[in-house]
């Protein structure tokens, strides 16, 4: 097995009031301007969730090249984040597809960066065990991609993002065509997607204290029992137009304040 990425030291944390009822959590929209039926599916749920947070980890973009990017589909975008953000907490965590969100884009939309890994602590009542999520993109724990784990290292450093947001912005937007050319013919041959791996997962877990490790990035929605009170939730990507239609959230709720559950479930939303 090779070696889990490191973790922080400590790992940031969220510690979430006892009036959140709900918690959302989507993941890989790939919202593009090629496929309306996603955005609309998304802006519709932002518009009218009764969660009290939205945590969306990654891949909210089908790709970003920079925060001076201002196009209408941009735009829109921002308008539907900064409406939610307005009347509950909506963190983002970036993925493989969004890594160069910044803070200018966190002001626009209102958004809390969250960074990858974190720790969302639910709490807990009458003296039970704290209910602690590792949130994670889940991107850095494929270890058997190799290939896209050198990537990965790469354009995470500063240096290269610096040198990539100082081309111009038509550069960059080009540069989007082809990864989403890239991406359309990676669909097309039905590649499957690395998996996150198990041990490595587990070792997280431990370290952080943890009972649940929740990511997106395998489009490979499942719960995975990893033993010990151990489990692994994968987040749904979303495509409107696929069929069945992909538009799944996780909602972890509290039933009552004097009892609160750790229930996750799907909610498969339903398109207009």
């Amino acid at each position: 097995m090779s070696t889990p990425p490191l973790l922080p030291q400590p790992v940031p944390s969220v510690q979430a009031p006892q009036h959140w009822q709900r918690v959302d959590f989507i993941s890989d929209l790939h919202l593009d301007a090629h496929e309306p039926a996603t955005f609309e599916a998304w802006a519709q749920h932002m518009a009218h969730t009764s969660a009290d947070a939205i945590f969306i980890l990654g891949d909210l973009f089908e790709v970003w090249v920079g925060d001076d990017n201002q196009d209408p589909f941009a735009l829109k975008c921002i308008a539907a984040i900064k409406a939610t953000a307005q009347r509950m907490p909506v963190y983002f965590m970036c993925g493989n597809r969004d890594f160069l969100v910044g803070a200018r884009l966190l002001e626009a939309t209102g958004m809390q960066g969250l960074s990858d890994p974190s720790v969302l602590d639910l709490g807990s009542a009458n003296g039970a065990t704290p209910t602690r999520i590792l949130l994670s993109h889940g991107d850095a724990l494929c270890l058997d991609d190799q290939d896209y784990l050198a990537f990965r290292a790469q354009v995470r450093q500063p240096e290269w993002q610096a040198t990539f947001l100082a081309k111009p912005l038509a550069e960059r937007q080009a540069y989007a065509r082809d990864v989403r050319s890239q991406s359309e013919a990676l669909k097309r041959s039905h590649t499957d997607y690395a998996d996150v791996d198990t041990q490595a997962a587990i070792a997280w877990l431990k370290a952080t204290d943890a009972q649940i490790l929740l990511h997106g990035h395998t489009h490979k929605p499942a719960v995975h029992d990893l033993g010990n009170g151990l489990s692994r939730w994968v987040l749904s990507d979303w495509h409107a137009d696929a069929q069945p239609p992909r538009l799944e959230v996780l909602s972890w709720l509290r039933q009552n304040e004097q009892s609160p559950t750790r229930e996750l479930c799907r909610l498969p939303l339903s398109v207009a």
